[in-house]
């Protein structure tokens, strides 16, 4: 089984708290550009629910397309033995021409979309929400320095079963513990 969805980090920093002395606005300089890095990623849950992975993509100032879509789902089938189950939002990334025509070559694939406006129901969800809360209050000097902000939680994430379940069990989906 396997959760996918794309996100978006920006050096624009994510303020949670700020604090300054009594009657002075606190202010931030930041580089200003609105340079960014698209993502795409996907939880994998094992068929006995034994083992679960986490496969992500970054792109530098780039929009994720159906193309990179297509790639990323290639990298998935080359990395995962046997049938996949392919849960996602409805995007019109996922139901791309370019996507059709790719699940219909690889019959292993079996595709289902969330409901609509259900953000909750993907545990996929739940691995951005942890990685831009790991970034906030953090002011990224360029695109390099924000890949690497994201790389030690990302690779926490991917090393911990714990974590990983704890992304599958926020989601509202009905799960065995």
């Amino acid at each position: 089984m396997v959760f996918l969805d794309e996100s978006g980090f920006s050096l624009i920093p994510n303020l949670q708290r700020t604090w300054s002395v009594k009657g002075k606005t606190p202010t931030l300089v930041v580089a200003g550009r609105w340079t960014k890095i698209s993502a795409i990623s996907a939880i994998t849950v094992s068929p006995k629910r034994k083992r679960l992975g986490l496969y992500a993509r970054f792109y530098a100032n780039k929009d994720i397309r159906a193309k990179q879509v297509g790639q990323f789902l290639r990298h998935l089938c080359r990395h995962l033995k046997g049938p996949i189950v392919l849960l996602w939002d409805r995007s019109p990334l996922h139901r791309a021409k370019l996507i059709e025509r790719f699940l219909g070559s690889y019959p292993r694939i079996q595709a289902f979309h969330f409901p609509g406006y259900a953000p909750e129901l993907n545990p996929d969800e739940f691995v951005w929400a942890n990685l831009k809360r790991n970034l906030a209050n953090s002011v990224p000097r360029d695109l390099k320095h924000l890949r690497q902000l994201l790389d030690r939680p990302l690779g926490r994430l991917r090393h911990s079963q714990r974590l990983l379940r704890s992304c599958i069990h926020a989601s509202d989906l009905s799960w065995p513990r």
